[in-house]
């Protein structure tokens, strides 16, 4: 098995990068990619664990892009770790995230639930804080039933406690992915809450923009609809990649090695960053 999509403390998931991995060794995974939100501080840990326990370890980062009405993820993968423009864009992205965060909670003190910020952030490991941590904050205040409830209600695009932040245009991103030696690969296409129509669409544009594959094998979706998803990228020339978007026990549907259907990712899907 293989993972190409999976995330670590140095964002919003359970585990350190060295933890992350050990964890993937333990479960048979043959390569992984960490591809942290707006963030490569954990590549160095994890690449050097990866090397001492026989994994191929693949850098990797997930960047927030300007679309409407759902969220367009872009996937940054095999990129040379050396180049500078790359991870000081994925800086001044992680630096908008907090400023949003602050935002948030500005709003629920507003709404009668104070919490100090930096504070909360020194409880979560001084990481990158994200809204499933704000969420998981909700519902132990009692603020949410649940966070799911806390996303439908509060902090989902439209609600109250809605902030955005500072996202890249696609067409930059692509080109410091590009520039960088990697392969720009669209992240769960589903979330973007477009129709098949669009989508097609859509997947023109990406195409004639160098998008080089889209992650059609994602948790989220139903097996047919990632089936759908890679019979359409195919027809664009796209490569196809899988993942597990792995986080830890905070997302406990999401287990590190599978992807839709509970489907192990098996190492066909390396040729998605085949050279």
């Amino acid at each position: 098995m293989i993972d190409l999509h999976t995330h670590s403390r140095a964002s919003d998931g359970s585990f350190t990068p060295t933890e992350l991995v050990d964890k993937a060794h333990a479960s048979g995974i043959s390569a992984i990619a960490l591809t942290d939100h707006d963030s490569m501080a954990g590549l160095a840990e994890a690449e050097a664990r990866s090397k001492a326990l026989g994994i191929r370890f693949v850098r990797g980062v997930e960047i927030e892009i300007s679309f409407a009405p759902g969220e367009f993820h872009l996937l940054g993968l095999d990129f040379n770790a050396d180049y500078g423009p790359l991870a000081d864009a994925a800086l001044r992205l992680a630096q908008s995230r907090d400023e949003r965060n602050r935002s948030v909670f500005d709003l629920l003190a507003l709404a009668g639930m104070e919490e100090n910020y930096d504070s909360f952030l020194e409880e979560n490991g001084g990481g990158m804080i994200g809204r499933p941590h704000i969420a998981n904050l909700m519902v132990k205040r009692k603020f949410a039933k649940s966070k799911q409830d806390a996303f439908d209600r509060f902090l989902a695009k439209g609600r109250p406690f809605y902030v955005p932040k500072t996202c890249l245009q696609l067409s930059d991103a692509i080109q410091l992915i590009h520039e960088s030696g990697g392969f720009a690969i669209v992240a769960h296409p589903l979330s973007l809450f477009v129709s098949w129509t669009r989508m097609k669409n859509l997947m023109a544009e990406w195409a004639e923009l160098g998008i080089d594959g889209i992650e059609a094998w994602h948790p989220i979706a139903k097996p047919k609809h990632c089936l759908r998803l890679e019979t359409m990228g195919l027809e664009h020339g796209f490569r196809i990649s899988a993942g597990s978007d792995y986080h830890g026990p905070t997302r406990p549907e999401r287990r590190l090695g599978y992807t839709a259907g509970d489907k192990p990712i098996g190492e066909e899907f390396l040729a998605a960053i085949a050279r």
